[in-house]
């Protein structure tokens, strides 16, 4: 049998009409079309032939990502903290214990807010797929209970970071004889974000909340306590512009009662309060 290079059509000899079905009956012969030739998949190529490639397609449909929302905790919120605290410094904790500890950061949380006179402490949290929208908001921030205020909100999302500020300054270096509280500078603590909500610059909006917040309460400078062993926090802070503050020799600072095993970076920030006219 003879081979015929690939590509190469073929023409048919005339035959008589007579042996040709009515599918034939013309007088142009008949011929194979030519093989197709190879399909460019440039973008010019899939628009004549009305395809769209996996870009294009996610340029029709967008993905559509829940709006963060940092903001002050309310009550309705005090379960979803405790739970946040708890599943971010104690992962290894399982039930039950994990549930009696939540209770317990729970009670603390409303009955341990308290704070002397002339200072402030609140407690922020990011919230996915919430709403700042008040139309949405019932009850009052007058009636507050620990650190929380009387709102309730219908599109209240869900928490997924959590933050404490104050200028109650119980972990800052006391001064004089007398060791007085220090004022004019806030103290960030409890910074924490689920597991699964990580890596989304979610630590870098409550901190700058928190920032913005001890700004209105008149703070010169914020501090925090992180955990030397936690290079991604001290990361984290140093690029939101805190520096490592040296602890002179010999000094008994006061620092965050945890394990005595953990040594902490003490961090401070200067704010740049605008000046008022």
């Amino acid at each position: 049998m003879q081979s015929l290079p690939l590509g190469t059509s073929l023409s048919v000899s005339p035959t008589p009409t007579s042996s040709l079905s009515p599918l034939f009956l013309s007088n142009k012969q008949p011929s194979f079309p030519p093989p197709p030739s190879r399909v460019s998949h440039d973008s010019s190529s899939l628009s004549k032939l009305g395809a769209c490639r996996a870009t294009q397609v996610v340029d029709l449909f967008p993905t559509v990502s829940p709006e963060i929302v940092v903001r002050e905790a309310r009550l309705e919120d005090c379960w979803e903290v405790a739970e946040t605290h708890c599943s971010s410094f104690f992962p290894e904790y399982s039930f039950p214990l994990d549930f009696v500890l939540r209770v317990d950061r729970l009670v603390a949380m409303l009955s341990g807010f308290s704070v002397p006179p002339g200072c402030r402490r609140t407690c922020l949290v990011a919230v996915i797929g919430g709403s700042l929208d008040d139309t949405l908001i019932f009850g009052s921030e007058d009636f507050r209970i620990g650190g929380f205020d009387g709102k309730f909100s219908l599109n209240r999302g869900y928490v997924t970071g959590i933050l404490t500020v104050d200028t109650v300054a119980d972990f800052l270096p006391r001064k004089g004889p007398l060791r007085q509280r220090r004022t004019g500078i806030a103290y960030i603590s409890n910074v924490a974000v689920r597991e699964r909500d990580r890596r989304k610059g979610i630590a870098k909006r409550l901190i700058a909340k928190a920032e913005a917040q001890a700004r209105s309460w008149g703070c010169r400078a914020i501090a925090l306590h992180c955990d030397s062993n936690n290079p991604g926090a001290i990361k984290l802070y140093k690029g939101q512009g805190f520096r490592s503050i040296k602890v002179p020799q010999g000094a008994k600072w006061p620092r965050p009662k945890t394990s005595p095993d953990v040594e902490f970076n003490f961090m401070m920030k200067l704010l740049n309060t605008p000046t008022t006219a």
